[in-house]
């Protein structure tokens, strides 16, 4: 397999009609999405959607039951998937890191897409100056000196996506990476990510979550999802209405957006007489 990064024509991500069965279970049934660079999709579903499942897809970690999705010009099924996801930065929150490093060397691993240091591995001064860079692209220049467990939900969080960053991937997967955070840590996390997409013109981004106050400002496309059904997708001001998010999750609600930030809120029914 070439260079995936060379291929710079065709979408970044092309799924037609994509279908996963598990256990005989269907989990996406006929999704299709097309990401180009430079957009930023927003998953949205409520809890059983299959956003995450979607999102494995695109992060060549799963191969469909049917239907055909294309990464970064390169069909699953007919490329190696190792070597294809070392070209996508793919933020889970469930990092599983055991040992106790300190944020550059986390960073780091991105450059050799492991979990850990990997032995006798020692980083280039350029890869270096980059994940300096990135720590400080992500608010993170005063706790260089931090270790792994140290750090808060936040921070780590934070650290994932420049280290997805590192190998300058030109699509990067955010699955509910606001997860288990704050007040203060989301909005900081929301910053960092819009910061990003805002600073790097050729990146596309399909982040996954199921709360609209954690769309960064950037965020351009949306695809909901409903018992693995697409119900609408394309670009946010047209796709996310009142009505679609009420479909979407089976609850009336009003939606308002203000620089750039939605909120909502429960549809009030007016009440007899």
């Amino acid at each position: 397999m070439g260079d995936p990064r060379a291929t710079t024509e065709q979408p970044l991500l092309d799924v037609r009609g994509a279908g996963l069965v598990r256990d005989g279970r269907p989990i996406l049934t006929e999704v299709s999405l097309t990401v180009r660079a430079g957009e930023h999709w927003a998953l949205l579903g409520a809890n059983g959607a299959g956003k995450s499942t979607l999102l494995s897809l695109l992060g060549a970690r799963t191969h469909p039951t049917s239907g055909t999705v294309e990464v970064l010009g390169h069909p699953l099924g007919r490329v190696d998937l190792r070597q294809l996801r070392a070209y996508v930065g793919h933020v889970d929150p469930r990092h599983d890191l055991r040992t106790p490093l300190r944020v550059p060397d986390v960073i780091l691993t991105g450059a050799t897409n492991t979990l850990e240091r990997v032995p006798r591995w020692t980083p280039t001064d350029e890869q270096r100056s980059r994940a300096e860079y990135l720590a400080g692209l992500l608010g993170l220049r005063e706790r260089s000196t931090a270790r792994w467990p140290t750090l808060s939900q936040g921070e780590r969080g934070r650290v994932l996506i420049a280290r997805a960053l590192m190998p300058e991937p030109r699509l990067l997967l955010l699955d509910e990476p606001a997860t288990g955070l704050d007040l203060a840590g989301r909005e900081q996390l929301v910053d960092r990510i819009d910061l990003l997409q805002s600073t790097t013109p050729g990146l596309a981004s399909v982040l996954v979550t199921h709360h609209l106050e954690e769309l960064p400002p950037g965020t351009t496309h949306v695809m909901l999802l409903k018992d693995g059904r697409c119900l609408s997708a394309g670009p946010i001001h047209e796709t996310l209405t009142a009505d679609s998010v009420s479909k979407c999750f089976d609850h009336p609600v009003d939606l308002t957006l203000e620089s750039g930030r939605w909120s909502v809120r429960t549809r009030r029914v007016p009440g007899p007489g």
